[in-house]
Protein backbone atom coordinates (compact mmCIF):
# COMPACT_ATOMS: atom_id res chain seq x y z
CA UNK A 1 0.00 0.00 0.00
CA UNK A 2 1.21 3.51 -0.79
CA UNK A 3 0.87 6.56 1.42
CA UNK A 4 1.13 10.29 0.79
CA UNK A 5 3.34 12.25 3.16
CA UNK A 6 1.95 15.74 3.86
CA UNK A 7 4.76 18.04 5.02
CA UNK A 8 4.32 21.62 6.22
CA UNK A 9 7.08 23.97 7.39
CA UNK A 10 5.65 26.19 10.14
CA UNK A 11 6.38 27.85 13.50
CA UNK A 12 6.39 26.26 16.94
CA UNK A 13 3.29 28.07 18.17
CA UNK A 14 1.14 26.55 15.40
CA UNK A 15 2.27 22.93 15.86
CA UNK A 16 -0.49 21.68 18.15
CA UNK A 17 -3.25 23.34 16.15
CA UNK A 18 -1.88 21.91 12.88
CA UNK A 19 -1.48 18.47 14.46
CA UNK A 20 -5.12 18.58 15.50
CA UNK A 21 -6.23 19.62 11.99
CA UNK A 22 -4.30 16.70 10.47
CA UNK A 23 -5.67 14.29 13.03
CA UNK A 24 -9.24 15.38 12.33
CA UNK A 25 -8.61 14.97 8.59
CA UNK A 26 -7.80 11.29 9.14
CA UNK A 27 -3.99 11.34 9.17
CA UNK A 28 -2.41 8.17 10.51
CA UNK A 29 -0.29 9.93 13.09
CA UNK A 30 1.87 13.04 13.02
CA UNK A 31 5.66 13.45 13.12
CA UNK A 32 7.06 16.73 14.49
CA UNK A 33 10.58 17.78 13.51
CA UNK A 34 11.37 20.77 15.75
CA UNK A 35 14.73 22.46 15.27
CA UNK A 36 14.88 23.19 19.03
CA UNK A 37 14.88 19.43 19.80
CA UNK A 38 18.53 19.37 18.73
CA UNK A 39 19.48 21.61 21.66
CA UNK A 40 16.75 20.78 24.18
CA UNK A 41 17.87 18.60 27.09
CA UNK A 42 15.79 15.51 27.84
CA UNK A 43 16.55 13.21 30.74
CA UNK A 44 16.35 9.47 30.25
CA UNK A 45 16.83 6.56 32.65
CA UNK A 46 19.10 5.11 29.98
CA UNK A 47 21.30 8.20 29.91
CA UNK A 48 20.09 9.56 26.58
CA UNK A 49 16.75 10.17 24.88
CA UNK A 50 17.50 9.35 21.27
CA UNK A 51 20.33 10.14 18.89
CA UNK A 52 19.13 13.00 16.73
CA UNK A 53 20.61 13.80 13.34
CA UNK A 54 20.61 17.47 12.26
CA UNK A 55 19.93 16.26 8.72
CA UNK A 56 16.43 15.19 9.85
CA UNK A 57 15.49 18.64 11.16
CA UNK A 58 14.89 22.08 9.63
CA UNK A 59 17.43 24.83 10.21
CA UNK A 60 14.69 26.83 11.92
CA UNK A 61 11.04 26.44 12.80
CA UNK A 62 9.16 23.16 12.75
CA UNK A 63 8.26 20.63 10.09
CA UNK A 64 5.04 18.73 10.72
CA UNK A 65 4.57 15.52 8.74
CA UNK A 66 1.52 13.31 8.47
CA UNK A 67 0.55 10.35 6.36
CA UNK A 68 -2.61 9.72 4.36
CA UNK A 69 -3.47 6.51 2.50
CA UNK A 70 -3.98 6.89 -1.22
CA UNK A 71 -7.65 7.35 -2.10
CA UNK A 72 -9.89 9.06 -4.61
CA UNK A 73 -10.59 11.79 -2.01
CA UNK A 74 -6.93 12.57 -1.24
CA UNK A 75 -6.72 15.83 -3.21
CA UNK A 76 -9.90 17.12 -1.54
CA UNK A 77 -8.53 16.16 1.89
CA UNK A 78 -5.21 17.92 1.26
CA UNK A 79 -6.93 21.09 0.05
CA UNK A 80 -9.16 21.08 3.14
CA UNK A 81 -6.15 20.70 5.43
CA UNK A 82 -4.32 23.55 3.71
CA UNK A 83 -7.36 25.81 4.02
CA UNK A 84 -7.71 25.04 7.75
CA UNK A 85 -4.02 25.75 8.35
CA UNK A 86 -4.29 29.07 6.52
CA UNK A 87 -7.24 29.99 8.74
CA UNK A 88 -5.07 29.67 11.88
CA UNK A 89 -3.58 33.09 11.20
CA UNK A 90 -7.02 34.57 11.95
CA UNK A 91 -6.64 33.27 15.51
CA UNK A 92 -3.37 35.12 16.00
CA UNK A 93 -1.12 32.10 15.43
CA UNK A 94 2.11 32.58 13.49
CA UNK A 95 2.10 29.81 10.85
CA UNK A 96 5.48 30.87 9.49
CA UNK A 97 6.44 30.02 5.91
CA UNK A 98 3.52 27.58 5.71
CA UNK A 99 5.22 25.73 2.84
CA UNK A 100 3.47 22.46 2.00
CA UNK A 101 5.06 19.59 0.10
CA UNK A 102 3.64 16.18 -0.80
CA UNK A 103 5.54 12.97 -1.47
CA UNK A 104 4.75 9.30 -1.93
CA UNK A 105 6.04 6.66 0.51
CA UNK A 106 5.74 2.90 0.65
CA UNK A 107 3.99 1.19 3.56
CA UNK A 108 7.20 -0.32 4.97
CA UNK A 109 9.01 3.03 4.84
CA UNK A 110 6.11 4.73 6.62
CA UNK A 111 6.04 2.08 9.36
CA UNK A 112 9.80 2.36 9.89
CA UNK A 113 9.61 6.15 10.14
CA UNK A 114 7.55 5.99 13.34
CA UNK A 115 10.15 4.03 15.31
CA UNK A 116 12.87 6.43 14.22
CA UNK A 117 11.22 9.29 16.09
CA UNK A 118 9.78 7.67 19.22
CA UNK A 119 11.91 6.44 22.10
CA UNK A 120 11.34 6.39 25.88
CA UNK A 121 11.78 9.88 27.32
CA UNK A 122 11.68 11.05 30.93
CA UNK A 123 9.51 14.17 30.76
CA UNK A 124 9.28 15.09 34.47
CA UNK A 125 11.03 13.99 37.66
CA UNK A 126 8.55 11.11 38.05
CA UNK A 127 7.12 10.46 34.60
CA UNK A 128 8.45 8.65 31.52
CA UNK A 129 6.63 8.35 28.19
CA UNK A 130 7.39 5.24 26.16
CA UNK A 131 6.21 3.88 22.79
CA UNK A 132 3.97 0.87 23.22
CA UNK A 133 6.37 -1.42 21.32
CA UNK A 134 9.41 -0.73 23.56
CA UNK A 135 8.53 -3.05 26.50
CA UNK A 136 10.01 -0.39 28.73
CA UNK A 137 10.76 -1.36 32.36
CA UNK A 138 10.69 1.37 35.07
CA UNK A 139 13.96 1.85 36.91
CA UNK A 140 12.25 2.35 40.28
CA UNK A 141 8.89 1.85 41.96
CA UNK A 142 8.41 5.64 42.03
CA UNK A 143 8.73 6.04 38.27
CA UNK A 144 5.44 6.33 36.40
CA UNK A 145 5.15 5.32 32.75
CA UNK A 146 2.67 6.36 30.08
CA UNK A 147 2.58 4.18 26.97
CA UNK A 148 1.57 5.84 23.71
CA UNK A 149 1.18 4.49 20.20
CA UNK A 150 1.99 7.29 17.71
CA UNK A 151 -0.29 5.59 15.22
CA UNK A 152 -3.16 6.55 17.51
CA UNK A 153 -2.00 9.79 19.09
CA UNK A 154 -1.06 13.16 17.64
CA UNK A 155 0.82 14.12 20.83
CA UNK A 156 3.84 12.34 22.28
CA UNK A 157 4.25 14.51 25.35
CA UNK A 158 7.43 16.29 24.24
CA UNK A 159 5.90 19.53 22.95
CA UNK A 160 6.75 22.34 25.43
CA UNK A 161 3.12 23.10 26.32
CA UNK A 162 2.49 19.42 27.11
CA UNK A 163 5.72 19.09 29.09
CA UNK A 164 4.74 22.13 31.15
CA UNK A 165 1.24 20.72 31.71
CA UNK A 166 2.66 17.39 32.90
CA UNK A 167 5.03 19.20 35.27
CA UNK A 168 2.17 21.31 36.63
CA UNK A 169 0.00 18.22 37.19
CA UNK A 170 2.86 16.49 38.98
CA UNK A 171 3.15 19.46 41.34
CA UNK A 172 -0.58 19.90 41.83
CA UNK A 173 -2.59 16.64 41.78
CA UNK A 174 -3.09 14.99 45.16
CA UNK A 175 -4.37 11.50 45.88
CA UNK A 176 -8.16 11.27 45.71
CA UNK A 177 -8.45 14.51 43.73
CA UNK A 178 -11.23 14.98 41.18
CA UNK A 179 -9.79 16.28 37.91
CA UNK A 180 -11.29 17.70 34.71
CA UNK A 181 -9.19 17.69 31.52
CA UNK A 182 -10.58 20.14 28.95
CA UNK A 183 -9.53 19.44 25.35
CA UNK A 184 -7.95 16.10 26.21
CA UNK A 185 -6.61 15.32 22.72
CA UNK A 186 -4.57 12.12 23.01
CA UNK A 187 -5.60 11.76 26.67
CA UNK A 188 -2.04 12.09 27.93
CA UNK A 189 -2.85 14.61 30.70
CA UNK A 190 -5.77 12.54 31.95
CA UNK A 191 -3.57 9.45 32.08
CA UNK A 192 -0.92 11.39 34.00
CA UNK A 193 -3.49 12.70 36.50
CA UNK A 194 -4.68 9.13 37.12
CA UNK A 195 -1.10 7.94 37.65
CA UNK A 196 -0.52 10.80 40.09
CA UNK A 197 -3.35 9.47 42.24
CA UNK A 198 -6.53 11.26 41.12
CA UNK A 199 -9.70 9.51 42.30
CA UNK A 200 -11.48 10.23 39.05
CA UNK A 201 -10.79 12.20 35.89
CA UNK A 202 -13.33 13.52 33.40
CA UNK A 203 -11.76 14.15 29.99
CA UNK A 204 -13.57 16.28 27.40
CA UNK A 205 -12.95 16.99 23.74
CA UNK A 206 -15.15 18.51 21.05
CA UNK A 207 -13.54 16.30 18.38
CA UNK A 208 -15.00 12.80 18.13
CA UNK A 209 -11.77 11.41 16.66
CA UNK A 210 -9.82 12.75 19.63
CA UNK A 211 -12.35 11.17 22.00
CA UNK A 212 -11.80 7.80 20.35
CA UNK A 213 -8.01 8.22 20.43
CA UNK A 214 -8.05 9.20 24.11
CA UNK A 215 -10.17 6.17 24.99
CA UNK A 216 -7.70 3.87 23.20
CA UNK A 217 -4.70 5.38 25.01
CA UNK A 218 -6.48 5.31 28.36
CA UNK A 219 -7.30 1.64 27.92
CA UNK A 220 -3.71 0.94 26.82
CA UNK A 221 -2.48 2.43 30.12
CA UNK A 222 -4.96 0.57 32.32
CA UNK A 223 -6.71 3.63 33.79
CA UNK A 224 -10.17 3.17 32.26
CA UNK A 225 -11.69 2.74 35.71
CA UNK A 226 -10.43 6.21 36.70
CA UNK A 227 -10.77 8.24 33.49
CA UNK A 228 -14.08 8.90 31.73
CA UNK A 229 -13.81 10.42 28.25
CA UNK A 230 -16.75 12.40 26.88
CA UNK A 231 -17.54 14.26 23.67
CA UNK A 232 -18.13 17.76 25.02
CA UNK A 233 -17.45 21.39 24.13
CA UNK A 234 -15.31 22.87 26.91
CA UNK A 235 -17.29 23.07 30.20
CA UNK A 236 -20.70 23.82 28.72
CA UNK A 237 -23.56 23.06 31.15
CA UNK A 238 -21.16 21.60 33.74
CA UNK A 239 -21.94 21.67 37.45
CA UNK A 240 -18.96 20.09 39.15
CA UNK A 241 -16.76 20.89 42.13
CA UNK A 242 -13.40 19.59 40.99
CA UNK A 243 -10.04 19.87 42.73
CA UNK A 244 -8.13 20.46 39.49
CA UNK A 245 -9.10 21.68 36.02
CA UNK A 246 -6.39 21.43 33.35
CA UNK A 247 -6.63 22.92 29.84
CA UNK A 248 -3.79 22.64 27.33
CA UNK A 249 -5.41 24.54 24.48
CA UNK A 250 -5.11 27.89 22.68
CA UNK A 251 -4.94 31.08 24.73
CA UNK A 252 -8.03 32.41 22.96
CA UNK A 253 -10.02 29.41 24.16
CA UNK A 254 -8.66 29.67 27.70
CA UNK A 255 -9.90 33.28 27.86
CA UNK A 256 -13.44 32.02 27.17
CA UNK A 257 -13.04 29.20 29.68
CA UNK A 258 -12.00 31.15 32.79
CA UNK A 259 -15.45 31.80 34.30
CA UNK A 260 -16.70 28.25 33.71
CA UNK A 261 -13.50 26.85 35.19
CA UNK A 262 -13.97 28.91 38.37
CA UNK A 263 -17.61 27.78 38.63
CA UNK A 264 -16.54 24.13 38.44
CA UNK A 265 -13.70 24.31 40.95
CA UNK A 266 -13.77 24.08 44.72
CA UNK A 267 -12.45 27.12 46.53
CA UNK A 268 -8.73 26.48 46.77
CA UNK A 269 -8.83 24.24 43.70
CA UNK A 270 -6.25 24.59 40.93
CA UNK A 271 -6.70 25.73 37.33
CA UNK A 272 -3.77 24.70 35.11
CA UNK A 273 -3.72 26.56 31.80
CA UNK A 274 -1.22 25.76 29.05
CA UNK A 275 -0.81 26.14 25.30
CA UNK A 276 -0.22 29.87 25.85
CA UNK A 277 2.28 31.53 23.53
CA UNK A 278 4.43 34.06 25.43
CA UNK A 279 2.95 37.15 23.78
CA UNK A 280 -0.47 36.15 25.19
CA UNK A 281 0.91 35.67 28.72
CA UNK A 282 -0.25 38.94 30.29
CA UNK A 283 -3.67 38.79 28.65
CA UNK A 284 -4.30 35.36 30.15
CA UNK A 285 -2.86 36.42 33.52
CA UNK A 286 -5.24 39.38 33.68
CA UNK A 287 -8.23 37.21 32.74
CA UNK A 288 -7.38 34.67 35.44
CA UNK A 289 -7.02 37.35 38.10
CA UNK A 290 -10.27 39.05 37.06
CA UNK A 291 -12.03 35.67 36.99
CA UNK A 292 -11.44 34.80 40.64
CA UNK A 293 -8.00 33.17 40.54
CA UNK A 294 -4.71 33.82 42.28
CA UNK A 295 -1.59 32.99 40.25
CA UNK A 296 0.45 30.46 42.22
CA UNK A 297 3.20 29.64 39.73
CA UNK A 298 4.22 30.48 36.18
CA UNK A 299 6.14 27.83 34.22
CA UNK A 300 7.89 28.72 30.97
CA UNK A 301 9.72 26.81 28.24
CA UNK A 302 10.91 28.33 24.99
CA UNK A 303 7.96 30.49 23.78
CA UNK A 304 5.34 28.72 25.89
CA UNK A 305 3.74 29.61 29.23
CA UNK A 306 1.73 27.60 31.76
CA UNK A 307 -0.12 29.06 34.75
CA UNK A 308 -1.03 27.26 37.95
CA UNK A 309 -3.81 29.36 39.49
CA UNK A 310 -5.82 28.86 42.69
CA UNK A 311 -9.55 29.51 42.92
CA UNK A 312 -10.19 32.15 45.61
Amino acid sequence: MKWTEFRVHTKNEAVEAISNILHEAGASGVVIEDATDLTRGFDSPEGEWVELSPEDYPEEGVVVKSYFPESSHLQETVEGVQHSINELSHYGLDIGANVVTLSEVEEEDWAHAWKKYYKPVKVTSELTIAPSWENYTPFSSEEKVIELDPGMAFGTGTHPSTLLSLTALEETVQKQDEVIDVGTGSGILSIAAALYGAKNVRAFDVDEVAVRTAKENIELNGVSSTVLVEHKNLLADMKAQADVVVANILAEVILRLVNDARANLKTGGSFITSGIIRRKKEEVREALTAGGFEIVEVLEMEDWVTFIAKAV
